[in-house]
C-alpha cells in the first residue's frame, strides 16, 4: 500500500481508503451480512488501508434516515481491536439539521454507535447551496470550533455536491476545514465541482478524499465492446478497474480514493492496483486515450444540454439542469441505477415529474431542446424512487 499526506491534517493516509457506504448486506433489510463484511474489513486493515469511511445515512433503506452502517463499524473496530489501527471517519447528515442543537444530539449519537471517544475525520454530508447557506445561519462555526478544541474531532471537513463556486465559498468561509471529498471520475470532470474542484482544494492545502471513482461500478460493469476496443488501441494496457483508479491516482492533487468495496476479489483487486501505481505515470498517448473514452460515452447521451442554465430560473423551481445531467448520464451508460442516486437527491420540488410544461423556458435554450417534452422522458427513464431501494 502507498500513503499521502493528507493535506493540511499532516496525517498519512493510504491512497486507497475503504468506503462503507456498499458493504455486503442482505436485500430484504439492509441487514449488513457481518461475516463477509468482517472478513473484507479486516482483509483491507491487514493489508494496508488505514482510513474506513461512514456515514449517519449509509446502509438506511432510503439512504435518508439513520443507517446500520455506524452501528456496524463501532462493534467491528471495537471486536477486532483495530480502532488504534486506522483513521475513523464519518459524517454530519446535513438534511437532519433544523436547529443548533441538532447538530450537537446527531453527533453524540454517532459516537456512541462508532463506539468512540472521538473521530478523526469528520464532515458536513452533502453540502450543497442550500445546505451551505442553512449552516451559516445557524453559526456551524461556532459548533465546530468546541468540537476540534474538546479533542471530538480531530480534522474538521466537508463533502460537497455542488457546484465550484459554492466550493470556493465553503473554503473560504471556514479556515479549519482541513480537506474535503468531492465526486471525480473520468466521464466527471466537469461534473459538480469536478477536477478544478479537487485542483483548488489541494492549491489552498486541504487534503482531497474523491467519491464515485468507478461511478457505482458503472464504469467497469457491462462496458460495451466499442469502448474495450478503445482501451485495446492503449500503449500500456489496464483494465476498467485500473484505468478507472490509475485516471484519479495519476494527478498530484488526489491524496484518497475511497471505494465502497463488498467483495474479498474487489478488494484484493483494489489494493493489488494501488500497491503499484504513481503520480504522472500515463503517457501523454494514453492520457488522449482516456478523453476519447469519455467522449464516446457522452455521445449515448440523451439530449445535448450544456448545463448553461440560461433555461434557469424555471418559475415553477424545477431544476432543469441537474435533471438533464443525471438523465444525460444514465443514458450514456444505458444504466438509469448509474445515476438515480444523484437524481433522486435532488429536492423533489425540483425533479423532472414537477414540470407543468409551460414552456417559459422554451426560447431561452442555446441548443433548442424541447424542455419540457424531454422533461416527461426524464421521468420516464428513472421512474418512481423506489424502484431504487
Amino acid at each position: 500500500m502507498k500513503y499521502k499526506t493528507l493535506g493540511k491534517t499532516g496525517e498519512k493516509v493510504s491512497i486507497l481508503g475503504f468506503g462503507a457506504m456498499r458493504l455486503p448486506h442482505f436485500e430484504r433489510d439492509e441487514d449488513i451480512n457481518k461475516e463477509e463484511t468482517d472478513k473484507i474489513l479486516s482483509y483491507g486493515i491487514e493489508n494496508g488501508i488505514n482510513l474506513v469511511d461512514t456515514a449517519y445515512n449509509y446502509h438506511a433503506p432510503n439512504l435518508v434516515d439513520k443507517g446500520k452502517c455506524e452501528e456496524y463499524v463501532g462493534n467491528f473496530l471495537k471486536e477486532y481491536s483495530y480502532r488504534d489501527e486506522i483513521f475513523l471517519s464519518a459524517k454530519l447528515p446535513s438534511w437532519k439539521i433544523k436547529k443548533y442543537e441538532d447538530m450537537e444530539t446527531i453527533f453524540e449519537s454517532q459516537l456512541k454507535d462508532l463506539q468512540t471517544d472521538s473521530v478523526d475525520f469528520y464532515m458536513l454530508h452533502h453540502l450543497n447551496e442550500d445546505y451551505w447557506k442553512m449552516f451559516r445561519e445557524l453559526d456551524v462555526f461556532e459548533w465546530m470550533d468546541e468540537l476540534l478544541s474538546s479533542g471530538r474531532v480531530k480534522h474538521m471537513g466537508f463533502s460537497a455536491h455542488t457546484e465550484m463556486d459554492w466550493i470556493v465559498d465553503i473554503v473560504d468561509d471556514y479556515d479549519k476545514f482541513e480537506f474535503g471529498l468531492t465526486q471525480l471520475n473520468y466521464l466527471d470532470e466537469r461534473y459538480q465541482s469536478g477536477r478544478e474542484g479537487v485542483e483548488y482544494l489541494s492549491s489552498h492545502g486541504l487534503g482531497t478524499m474523491i467519491m464515485e471513482p468507478l461511478r457505482g461500478g458503472t464504469l467497469v460493469q457491462n462496458v460495451p465492446q466499442d469502448i474495450m476496443d478503445l482501451w485495446d488501441m492503449a500503449e500500456e494496457k489496464r483494465t476498467p478497474v485500473e484505468w478507472a483508479f490509475q485516471y484519479l491516482w495519476n494527478m498530484e492533487e488526489v491524496d484518497v480514493v475511497l471505494s465502497g468495496m463488498n467483495s474479498i476479489d474487489q478488494i484484493k483487486q483494489n489494493i493489488e492496483i494501488a500497491s503499484r501505481t504513481e503520480v504522472n505515470s500515463i503517457s501523454e498517448h494514453d492520457l488522449e486515450l482516456i478523453k476519447e473514452v469519455a467522449w464516446e460515452y457522452k455521445q449515448r447521451r440523451g439530449n445535448d444540454c450544456t448545463g448553461c442554465g440560461y433555461c434557469m430560473p424555471c418559475p415553477h423551481k424545477v431544476d432543469v439542469a441537474s435533471c438533464f445531467r443525471e438523465y444525460n448520464v444514465g443514458k450514456m451508460l444505458n444504466n438509469p441505477s448509474a445515476s438515480a442516486f444523484h437524481y433522486f437527491a435532488l429536492d423533489p420540488r425540483t425533479r423532472a415529474d414537477r414540470c407543468l410544461h409551460c414552456d417559459d423556458c422554451l426560447n431561452h435554450c442555446p441548443q433548442m431542446i424541447h424542455i419540457s417534452e424531454d422533461m416527461k422522458k426524464v421521468e420516464e427513464f428513472f421512474g418512481k424512487e423506489e424502484d431504487y431501494v
